[in-house]
């Protein structure tokens, strides 16, 4: 299998763009009439075709209207103080916010999670219904940190762990850094070879793709870099095994949000059961 990178394998969609470092409204923008307002302009047919020829992946150079790239940013920025860091040894360095904090601190993020526009758009790209994750799961929306020298994540694939496909929608966030995305297309299929690419995700940059089928890594991040990325994961079928959610929990506590955002959720969640 070759993971050899290059820029040619996608012709992303471009249009022009603002800073991220513009500031934002005073007032947070209307999801849906955001993404609306970039969606009817996409060659949305042309998109699919992309999506379903690359094996569920596709890559937007600029996606986000210029107003929500900023909220986005002014978020990032303003949660620094509550990213979580770790480190796995020869896999994974870097920073973390859940969904969690999001709620408490950014709630636009939470809204364009939601919005009918954005999850009717995908739906037309991946051809699935697509569900919100639940409310405890911790990686339905977060935030991913590259703030010093070395963070980055190694080849990996989203496994999901729910009964369904989980989908993901990166977002480009901030990006002062020279990581890139790097993944290979099709590893899941015998009949077609692995195709490798790497792209450098912009500010208001958009990737999707099925988690199980795209192996991908974040290169490392250089001294006095900084890129920040934004997840949503959507899902086809909310439902999870027992022992499937013992061992997503562990995951994201170890290698993503701590023991105690994870599991005092779970804390939360019971008592309101009982």
């Amino acid at each position: 299998m070759s993971t050899q990178a290059n820029d040619d394998v996608i012709a992303p969609v471009s249009a022009e763009r603002s800073p991220a470092s513009a500031a934002p409204s005073a007032a947070a923008p209307n999801a849906d009439r955001a993404v609306s307002g970039r969606t009817r302009t996409f060659d949305n047919p042309r998109l699919r075709k992309d999506f379903a020829d690359q094996g569920a992946f596709l890559y937007m150079e600029d996606f986000l209207a210029p107003e929500v790239t900023a909220q986005l940013a002014h978020s990032a920025r303003s949660l620094l103080d509550e990213v979580n860091r770790n480190y796995l040894p020869g896999h994974k360095q870097g920073g973390s916010v859940s969904r969690h904090t999001i709620d408490r601190l950014a709630p636009f993020i939470a809204e364009l999670y939601r919005s009918k526009e954005l999850i009717g758009w995908l739906e037309q790209l991946s051809g699935d219904k697509l569900q919100l994750s639940p409310a405890d799961d911790p990686h339905a929306y977060a935030l991913y940190y590259y703030t010093r020298p070395g963070d980055h994540i190694g080849w990996h694939y989203d496994t999901s762990y729910y009964d369904g496909r989980r989908y993901t929608l990166l977002l480009g966030v901030i990006d002062e850094s020279s990581c890139r995305l790097d993944y290979e297309l099709h590893t899941r299929n015998p009949d077609v070879p692995d195709q490798p690419g790497s792209v450098q995700i912009p500010p208001g940059g958009l990737v999707f793709f099925d988690g199980d089928k795209l192996r991908h890594r974040i290169t490392p991040a250089g001294a006095n870099e900084m890129r920040v990325s934004l997840t949503f994961e959507y899902v086809t079928d909310p439902n999870m095994r027992p022992w499937r959610r013992f061992i997503s929990n562990m995951k994201d506590a170890i290698a993503y949000f701590g023991f105690r955002q994870v599991f005092r959720q779970m804390t939360a969640r019971g008592k309101d059961r009982s």
